[in-house]
């Protein structure tokens, strides 16, 4: 975490010449985050190093989501050429440590992220790629592509394929709008801040942000691949939005779709940022992951799915398949 070498001459042409900058974070990407303190003053330091990263997405999305009312980080510099943004503060009160620190606050701060969706979904979507077919089958084919071959399974791809074929147009054919889809909605990426606007809290890492269904991002909150999020909170959450948002009749069906896309797509990702980045430490999510991803194969809407992963993935090796590489 030591800062790009190109960081203090930007950061003096932006007005923080006299700053320090101290290291915040790295995520699964390419990108990291130092804080800038000047005085009173604290700004957050992008780097997303070109060409592994490009936050001109970033930019997009936040001054998309800035001039509908949300609370995304205001853009106080740039530089796209070296891939340095400086961005507002959001401070350091994720909804995931508040929810450790005080977990009575619970189904409060969830109804809280769905009332921000809800308003969400009632806005056209921004100007982004869809999020269609070919997405969705690349995304759920790093499965097979990273976990298979980790465990040593031969299994029948080109049927997988199909599979997902069989249930997808739940999804495409829904009688719901199409929304912003923010893709990484949950308690790592929501912030707590002090303001009225868009119920208090702060958006994050919504740079790969897509026009799709709206089940999409509750999915990403309610089965949060790095946090325990109870069942009845999901079906509470799950209750609230649909008092709030009056889904169409076929929202459950799509949900599970979403729901198993999705996290087949995550034990995919945590595969491979194991295999490839070496970062052991994404294999301890996988239990949580398949036992999410089971509870939406048992949806009947997902009965071609969950037959080819019955006939392909045997249930000794999905849980702890990876358990003796992830770390202590």
């Amino acid at each position: 975490m030591i800062p790009p070498a190109a960081a203090p001459a930007f950061l003096a042409d932006a007005g923080w010449g006299d700053a320090a900058i101290v290291p915040l974070a790295g995520d699964a990407s390419f990108r990291r985050y130092f804080r800038v303190l000047d005085g009173g003053r604290r700004a957050v330091l992008m780097d997303a190093p070109p060409p592994h990263e490009d936050p001109r997405p970033f930019i997009a999305i936040a001054e998309h989501l800035l001039a509908d009312g949300f609370a995304a980080p205001q853009i106080l510099a740039r530089d796209l050429e070296q891939g340095l943004v400086l961005i507002e503060d959001f401070g350091d009160l994720r909804v995931k440590e508040h929810l450790d620190a005080d977990p009575a606050e619970e189904l409060a701060t969830y109804a809280r992220a769905i009332d921000l969706l809800a308003d969400l979904h009632c806005l056209p979507a921004a100007q982004v790629p869809p999020y269609d077919r070919a997405v969705y089958q690349r995304e759920v084919g790093l499965l097979t592509d990273w976990y298979c071959p980790a465990i040593g399974l031969d299994v029948d791809a080109h049927a997988y394929v199909r599979a997902w074929d069989a249930v997808l147009p739940i999804v495409e054919q829904s009688a719901s709008p199409t929304v912003t889809v923010l893709r990484d909605y949950h308690a790592e990426n929501i912030m707590l801040i002090d303001r009225d606007a868009s119920h208090g809290l702060g958006l994050l890492d919504f740079q790969d942000a897509l026009a799709g269904h709206p089940a999409y991002d509750l999915v990403s909150l309610l089965q949060d691949a790095r946090r325990d999020v109870p069942e009845a909170v999901e079906a509470a959450m799950l209750a609230h939005y649909k008092a709030v948002a009056i889904p169409p009749a076929d929202f459950d069906a799509a949900y599970a779709v979403l729901g198993a896309q999705r996290n087949a797509k995550i034990i995919g990702i945590f595969t491979r940022l194991w295999k490839r980045d070496g970062k052991p430490r994404y294999l301890s999510f996988l239990p949580r992951m398949w036992g999410l991803l089971e509870r939406d194969l048992a949806h009947p809407a997902l009965a071609p799915v969950a037959d080819w992963f019955a006939a392909n993935i045997p249930a000794d090796q999905r849980h702890h398949a990876l358990a003796e590489f992830a770390p202590e």
